[in-house]
């Protein structure tokens, strides 16, 4: 009895011993376009556009350096400001050598001009900054508390 199902091999109507029809089942096929897909996917997710991820880094790590400031700030009750430099930013009032001066990426710059008082009152007024990229000109990165809450980062576009 001749059936279609995937394994059975097809014969002609020559007789016994003729050999199978070439080509692949349905089924295979699926399986290997499956795998293809998972791949492809599995590629893409992990070749992130660099230059964002850089700057959420940078971000994430400004975001915890000025409240460590404003920590700083509370214990010792004298005002903590953070200003830019050509090569990083540096935070006046802070005892030296605490707090770090410099970007991680060379690329990462602030966009307009931002000065931040840290403390040290626990409320502080709302306050904010803009990151971007010198390579990556259209994404913009926002630290930006509202004197209450801890610095958080937003994207802004």
């Amino acid at each position: 009895m001749r059936t279609s199902a995937a394994g059975n091999e097809r014969r002609s109507s020559r007789g016994p011993g003729s050999a199978r029809v070439g080509g692949f089942t349905l089924l295979e096929l699926l399986i290997v376009i499956s795998i293809i897909a998972i791949a492809t996917a599995g590629v893409s997710f992990a070749l992130r556009d660099s230059d964002s991820a850089q700057l959420e880094k940078e971000g994430r790590r400004l975001a915890a350096l000025l409240e460590s400031a404003r920590a700083i700030s509370r214990s010792s009750g004298v005002p903590v400001r953070w200003t830019p430099t050509e090569t990083g930013f540096k935070f006046e009032g802070a005892p030296p050598d605490v707090l770090p001066d410099r970007w991680l990426d060379t690329t990462t710059q602030v966009r307009g001009t931002a000065t931040l008082v840290l403390g040290p009152e626990p409320i502080i007024g709302k306050q904010e900054v803009t990151l971007g990229s010198a390579t990556a000109s259209t994404r913009t990165l926002r630290i930006a508390t509202d004197g209450i809450r801890p610095f958080a980062v937003t994207n802004s576009e």
